[in-house]
């Protein structure tokens, strides 16, 4: 596979090689690897939750009472003790 980058970009990930001491290429696959699981995890936490919804196990809440409470929370905070 090739990717190809902006000059900016490769400057950048060249410069991080340098300091870093590793190759180029080494910190791209391992950035890649990251992102990749970081992907996977998200999308098993979505499809999860997307089956707790479609059982019933979990209630869905409209969209202006989640907000309503979300309000009710900050001010709360904001009014709070210190």
């Amino acid at each position: 596979m090739e990717v190809n980058f902006t000059p900016e970009l490769e400057k950048k990930l060249n410069d991080l090689a340098a300091l870093s001491g590793r190759p180029a290429d080494e910190l791209v696959q391992d950035a890649v690897a990251d992102l990749v699981d970081e992907l996977a995890g998200t999308r098993e936490m979505l499809d999860s939750r997307y089956d707790d919804i479609k059982s019933g196990k979990v209630k869905l809440i409209p969209g202006d009472e989640a907000f309503a409470r979300l309000h009710e929370r900050i001010e709360a905070r904001r009014n709070g003790p210190a």
